[in-house]
Protein backbone atom coordinates (compact mmCIF):
# COMPACT_ATOMS: atom_id res chain seq x y z
CA UNK A 1 0.00 0.00 0.00
CA UNK A 2 1.06 3.29 -0.57
CA UNK A 3 0.19 6.77 1.01
CA UNK A 4 0.35 10.38 -0.34
CA UNK A 5 1.77 12.79 2.12
CA UNK A 6 2.34 16.77 1.96
CA UNK A 7 3.15 19.34 4.33
CA UNK A 8 0.39 21.92 4.52
CA UNK A 9 2.08 24.16 7.06
CA UNK A 10 2.66 25.39 10.38
CA UNK A 11 4.44 22.14 11.34
CA UNK A 12 0.92 20.22 10.03
CA UNK A 13 1.00 17.10 7.42
CA UNK A 14 -1.61 15.41 5.40
CA UNK A 15 -1.65 11.74 5.17
CA UNK A 16 -3.91 10.08 2.08
CA UNK A 17 -4.69 6.30 1.66
CA UNK A 18 -4.31 6.06 -1.89
CA UNK A 19 -6.65 2.41 -1.17
CA UNK A 20 -9.32 4.33 -0.36
CA UNK A 21 -8.85 7.98 -0.31
CA UNK A 22 -8.95 8.15 3.86
CA UNK A 23 -7.12 11.20 5.09
CA UNK A 24 -5.60 11.80 8.14
CA UNK A 25 -3.76 15.29 9.84
CA UNK A 26 -0.71 15.87 12.35
CA UNK A 27 0.14 18.73 13.67
CA UNK A 28 3.45 19.28 15.93
CA UNK A 29 2.63 18.81 20.07
CA UNK A 30 2.86 21.81 22.04
CA UNK A 31 5.80 20.69 23.58
CA UNK A 32 7.60 20.64 20.50
CA UNK A 33 6.68 23.95 18.56
CA UNK A 34 3.04 22.86 17.47
CA UNK A 35 -0.26 23.72 18.39
CA UNK A 36 -1.02 20.08 19.39
CA UNK A 37 -4.40 20.85 17.20
CA UNK A 38 -4.47 17.05 15.90
CA UNK A 39 -2.08 13.58 16.64
CA UNK A 40 1.19 13.82 16.23
CA UNK A 41 3.51 11.19 14.57
CA UNK A 42 4.20 9.86 17.88
CA UNK A 43 0.90 9.92 18.78
CA UNK A 44 -0.22 7.56 15.54
CA UNK A 45 2.60 5.03 16.65
CA UNK A 46 0.72 5.02 20.20
CA UNK A 47 -2.57 4.62 18.63
CA UNK A 48 -1.73 2.70 15.88
CA UNK A 49 -0.01 -0.14 18.38
CA UNK A 50 -3.28 -0.02 20.45
CA UNK A 51 -5.60 -0.21 17.09
CA UNK A 52 -3.13 -3.05 15.93
CA UNK A 53 -3.27 -4.97 18.73
CA UNK A 54 -6.90 -5.01 19.09
CA UNK A 55 -7.97 -5.83 15.44
CA UNK A 56 -5.97 -8.69 15.95
CA UNK A 57 -7.73 -9.71 18.69
CA UNK A 58 -10.76 -9.35 16.30
CA UNK A 59 -9.26 -11.30 14.21
CA UNK A 60 -8.56 -13.95 16.48
CA UNK A 61 -11.71 -14.04 17.83
CA UNK A 62 -13.41 -14.03 14.06
CA UNK A 63 -11.35 -17.55 13.81
CA UNK A 64 -12.65 -18.79 17.03
CA UNK A 65 -16.05 -18.04 16.03
CA UNK A 66 -16.57 -15.81 19.29
CA UNK A 67 -19.17 -13.22 18.37
CA UNK A 68 -20.35 -9.85 20.19
CA UNK A 69 -16.49 -9.45 21.14
CA UNK A 70 -16.16 -5.81 22.67
CA UNK A 71 -13.14 -4.00 23.21
CA UNK A 72 -12.22 -0.25 24.62
CA UNK A 73 -9.57 0.90 25.76
CA UNK A 74 -6.69 3.80 26.26
CA UNK A 75 -3.62 4.57 24.90
CA UNK A 76 -0.89 6.83 26.38
CA UNK A 77 2.15 7.89 25.37
CA UNK A 78 5.40 9.25 27.37
CA UNK A 79 8.21 10.74 25.55
CA UNK A 80 12.05 10.88 26.70
CA UNK A 81 13.84 13.78 27.02
CA UNK A 82 17.21 12.91 24.89
CA UNK A 83 17.00 11.99 22.62
CA UNK A 84 13.48 12.73 21.83
CA UNK A 85 11.82 9.90 21.40
CA UNK A 86 8.73 7.25 22.73
CA UNK A 87 9.98 5.95 25.98
CA UNK A 88 6.90 4.02 26.80
CA UNK A 89 3.55 3.00 25.48
CA UNK A 90 1.12 2.18 27.84
CA UNK A 91 -2.42 0.50 26.93
CA UNK A 92 -5.48 -0.60 28.84
CA UNK A 93 -8.20 -2.75 27.31
CA UNK A 94 -11.43 -3.70 28.44
CA UNK A 95 -12.56 -7.28 26.62
CA UNK A 96 -16.14 -8.44 27.18
CA UNK A 97 -16.86 -11.99 25.51
CA UNK A 98 -19.77 -13.76 26.35
CA UNK A 99 -19.34 -15.77 30.23
CA UNK A 100 -19.01 -19.50 28.47
CA UNK A 101 -16.26 -18.25 25.80
CA UNK A 102 -14.29 -16.10 28.84
CA UNK A 103 -12.02 -18.83 29.93
CA UNK A 104 -8.26 -18.99 31.42
CA UNK A 105 -7.29 -20.22 27.94
CA UNK A 106 -9.34 -18.47 26.06
CA UNK A 107 -7.84 -14.84 27.59
CA UNK A 108 -4.50 -15.98 27.17
CA UNK A 109 -5.19 -16.55 23.61
CA UNK A 110 -6.10 -13.38 23.24
CA UNK A 111 -3.67 -11.55 25.27
CA UNK A 112 -0.93 -13.41 22.67
CA UNK A 113 -2.25 -11.76 19.96
CA UNK A 114 -2.29 -8.63 20.97
CA UNK A 115 1.11 -9.03 21.87
CA UNK A 116 2.19 -10.54 18.57
CA UNK A 117 0.72 -7.89 16.55
CA UNK A 118 2.36 -6.26 13.86
CA UNK A 119 3.15 -2.96 14.85
CA UNK A 120 4.14 -4.86 18.61
CA UNK A 121 6.77 -6.53 16.60
CA UNK A 122 8.28 -3.71 14.48
CA UNK A 123 8.57 -1.01 17.31
CA UNK A 124 12.15 -0.71 18.73
CA UNK A 125 12.97 -3.13 21.51
CA UNK A 126 14.05 -0.11 23.38
CA UNK A 127 9.92 1.30 23.73
CA UNK A 128 8.49 -0.19 26.50
CA UNK A 129 5.11 -1.90 25.36
CA UNK A 130 2.74 -1.81 28.04
CA UNK A 131 -0.36 -3.65 28.45
CA UNK A 132 -3.19 -4.31 30.71
CA UNK A 133 -6.09 -6.12 29.27
CA UNK A 134 -9.21 -6.61 32.16
CA UNK A 135 -11.72 -9.54 30.87
CA UNK A 136 -15.53 -8.97 31.83
CA UNK A 137 -18.18 -11.38 30.79
CA UNK A 138 -21.83 -10.03 28.99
Amino acid sequence: MKYKLSYTGSLRTEMIHEGSGAAIQSDAPRDNHGKGEAFSPTDLCAVSLASCMITVMGIHANKMGWEDLDINGTAEKIMQGSPRRIERISIELQVTLRSKINTDKNQKSLIRAAKECPVALSLHPDIIQELKITFKNY
